[in-house]
């Protein structure tokens, strides 16, 4: 699949898991900073799967959150909204359940009414912000990021839906909901945090300029990429 502009990415290596924790969660209280500070919200598109994590439960351990912050999710699985494969299930244990950001500003992705319908409702709930303050977005061993798969849509090409239904996907479970390729870009910050271990080949196709999905994310500003043991 062509991508429309070039990334601009900047390299951040990192000697292990603690430190992108650490990393991460500063990253993104100074992103909420600068924009409380200039805009009076912060709205920021958290990351599912496993690495984000511990950055979540830092965040959490700091009492991170408030008012002004708004949350959204690159992606969801279609499964019931307590499932705990669920990212919106993974980041409230871990972090939103105990934070002071009221309930009506977190927005899951409601996966549960099947990929069609979510997505249809999904791309209305974004419809309203312009850009993000901050995505935060993850690498998969295929360079996958949200649910954007190789080989399927991604939503790059000018007007494509800033939600997409994703009915076949590679992993389980088939049916997922993502934040096209074109809407993670209309973002201030774009920040990808990687776990190089088992990444290794998907790095080295970004970093040699090969058209995976994770390169499909081209913000004007460019964005961060934070990677933990040594990849």
């Amino acid at each position: 699949m062509a991508l429309p502009e070039k990334q601009r990415c900047r390299w951040h290596a990192l000697p292990d898991r603690q430190a992108l924790d650490r990393r991460a969660a500063s990253w993104i209280v100074a992103a909420a900073a600068r924009a409380i500070a200039a805009r009076g919200e912060f709205h920021v598109v958290l990351a599912g799967g496993d690495t984000p994590r511990g950055a979540y439960q830092r965040l959490r351990e700091s009492a991170a959150g408030g008012a002004a912050w708004h949350i959204y999710f690159g992606d969801e699985r279609c499964l019931p909204p307590d499932d705990p494969a669920r990212n919106s299930r993974m980041a409230a244990e871990a972090w939103l359940d105990h934070a002071p950001i009221p309930p009506a500003q977190r927005h899951a992705i409601p996966g549960e009414l099947g990929a069609i319908a979510a997505a249809r409702a999904y791309a209305q709930t974004v419809g309203a912000i312009g850009e993000f303050d901050l995505v935060l977005l993850g690498l998969g061993e295929d360079g996958h990021t949200a649910s954007l798969f190789p080989g399927h849509d991604w939503g790059c090409a000018s007007g494509s839906a800033d939600a997409l239904a994703v009915l076949d996907a590679p992993k389980p479970p088939p049916e997922r909901v993502s934040l096209s390729a074109s809407r993670l870009g209309r973002a201030r910050e774009v920040l990808f945090l990687v776990d190089a271990e088992g990444k290794g080949p998907a790095i080295a196709a970004w970093r040699a300029g090969r058209d995976i999905p994770a390169r499909a994310i081209a913000p004007r500003a460019g964005v961060d990429v934070l990677i933990a043991s040594g990849g």
